[in-house]
């Protein structure tokens, strides 16, 4: 599970030259002390609006700049963000430190896949709730917008190995496109450019017959 696409980097005015990259997550600890709403939030606005103040961020959060403060530290005590220089106390600018966070989809400690899977569903809550915006909203964005946007279902039959393979793929055609320069320089985004989010989800509908291959895969 990746949430890179929940998270589209940027560092607003402190830009680095290296935009930054995907943070690997895969212990319990850390884990939980980000499956926390008020702390995604605040992720989710330091990727679209770079760096701002305890204060800053609670206005686009609804929430006081002492609770954004606290979670804040919390956030940075994690390695999730940093202070981006200048000011003091809660007019200290933060950042963050990680374009967003990869999750393995499977995990053999049973503690660690229960936090694994409670950050999952809390980050999905969070999307769904931005579609179902953009699903009352859309009338309002210019036709081009609405005619770019894309909602489509597939169904297939694939064994458990060609679904790995084709998110392998399908991965590998995206990155390269995701103009991940433009998420931590602001200064290089054309006219008109706004932030999208994409959401691709892949599962099984029933459980594999009882006599199929059920060999564990390793990555």
């Amino acid at each position: 599970m990746s949430l890179d696409d929940t998270a589209p980097g940027a560092s607003g005015t402190a830009a680095r030259a290296r935009p930054p990259e995907l943070r690997n997550i895969s212990d319990a600890r850390t884990l939980r002390a980000l499956a926390h709403p008020v702390r995604i939030a605040i992720l989710e606005e330091l990727s679209l609006g770079g760096a701002m103040t305890a204060t800053e961020v609670g206005e686009q959060i609804g929430q006081s700049p002492t609770t954004c403060s606290f979670h804040l530290r919390q956030l940075a005590k994690y390695g999730f963000v940093e202070e981006a220089g200048g000011g003091k106390g809660r007019a200290r600018p933060w950042r963050i430190v990680h374009i967003g966070v990869d999750i393995p989809s499977t995990h053999d400690d049973p503690e660690t896949e229960i936090a694994a899977t409670a950050l999952t569903r809390l980050v999905r809550e969070r999307q769904l709730d931005r579609y179902r915006t953009w699903e009352e909203t859309k009338a309002s964005y210019p036709r081009r917008w609405r005619h770019a946007a894309e909602d489509s279902q597939l169904l297939f039959y694939v064994t458990a190995e060609e679904l790995a393979q084709l998110n392998d793929e399908l991965l590998a055609f995206l990155r390269p496109r995701l103009f991940r320069e433009r998420q931590s320089d602001p200064s290089l985004r054309p006219p008109g450019a706004v932030p999208v989010e994409m959401v691709v989800f892949s599962y099984p509908l029933t459980l594999p017959p009882a006599d199929g291959d059920d060999r564990e895969v390793t990555s």
